[in-house]
């Protein structure tokens, strides 16, 4: 599995892959039919599901992060 960093931020990543952030947050997905189960954390249930278009944001040491799910299969990551 691909792993990248805050550092390479914005990135769009596929289900093989995640997202690191500075105090060990990890954010990740796996595609449900046109959805995507967003993974904060070593959650083993989705912490939310988000259709193409839509966004969520994770709060990580005071920094908010929003992730995009895209239309094609992947999402990105960006610090806002």
């Amino acid at each position: 599995m691909s792993e990248f960093t805050e550092a390479d931020l914005p990135v769009s990543i596929d289900h093989e892959q995640m997202v690191t952030l500075g105090d060990g947050t990890t954010i990740r997905f796996e595609t449900n039919g046109e959805a995507k189960d967003l993974y904060v954390g070593d959650a083993f249930t989705p912490t939310t599901q988000l259709f193409p278009g839509c966004d969520y944001c994770v709060e990580s040491e005071g920094k908010t992060f929003k992730v995009l799910a895209e239309f094609e299969d992947v999402i990105t990551v960006s610090k806002v």
